[in-house]
C-alpha cells in the first residue's frame, strides 16, 4: 500500500495518468474526425478541433489531479488562459510538424499525429508545471528594499560635496 501511496503522491505519476488518458482522449478524436470529416476540413482542421475538445477536458483534470490546484489559488478563467497559453505552444509545434511528416516524411495523418502526441507530451509537461499550475512557495516574501546610499553629491552630512 506504500508504494501505491508513493506513486499517487508522485506528480510525474499523476501527469503520465491524466495526460495518457487525455493523449487517448484526444488522439481518438484527432482519429474519429480525420475518418468522418478529414476529408472536408482537412487534418489540420482536425487538429485543431480535436485540440479545443483536448485542452479543455485535459485542463479540468491536470488542475485536479495531476498539479492539485486548489480554486482558491486564483482565477479559473486566468488559469485556464495560462494553461491554454502552453498548448498553443504545442499546437504551433504541431502545426508545423505534422505536415511535415504527412507532406515530406509521406506518413498517414494518423500516424504523423501519433509522432507528434509525444513530442507535444513532453512540452506540455515543463509548461503546466512551470508555467500553468506554478505556486509560489509560502514563507517567501519579497525583499524590502535597501537602505538609500546618499549619492555622490550629497556629503553625509546633508551639504554638498562640490
Amino acid at each position: 500500500m506504500n508504494r501505491i501511496r508513493r506513486l499517487v503522491d508522485d506528480e510525474r505519476v499523476r501527469f503520465l495518468f491524466v495526460g495518457g488518458i487525455n493523449t487517448v482522449v484526444g488522439y481518438g478524436l484527432f482519429v474519429a474526425l480525420d475518418l468522418s470529416v478529414g476529408h472536408w476540413i482537412g487534418y489540420l482542421g482536425c487538429l485543431y478541433l480535436s485540440y479545443v475538445l483536448g485542452v479543455t477536458s485535459a485542463f479540468f483534470l491536470h488542475r485536479r489531479i495531476t498539479f492539485r490546484a486548489q480554486a482558491a489559488e486564483g482565477s479559473q478563467w486566468l488559469a485556464f488562459l495560462r494553461f491554454s497559453s502552453v498548448y498553443v505552444v504545442t499546437l504551433v509545434i504541431n502545426t508545423i510538424g505534422l505536415p511535415l511528416l504527412v507532406e515530406l516524411a509521406h506518413l498517414t495523418p494518423i500516424g504523423a499525429q501519433a509522432i507528434m502526441v509525444v513530442v507535444a507530451t513532453l512540452i506540455s509537461y515543463v509548461g503546466h508545471k512551470y508555467f500553468s499550475f506554478r505556486r509560489s512557495t509560502p514563507g517567501v516574501q519579497p525583499t524590502e528594499a535597501t537602505k538609500t546610499v546618499p549619492s555622490p553629491e550629497t556629503a553625509t552630512d546633508g551639504s554638498s560635496a562640490t
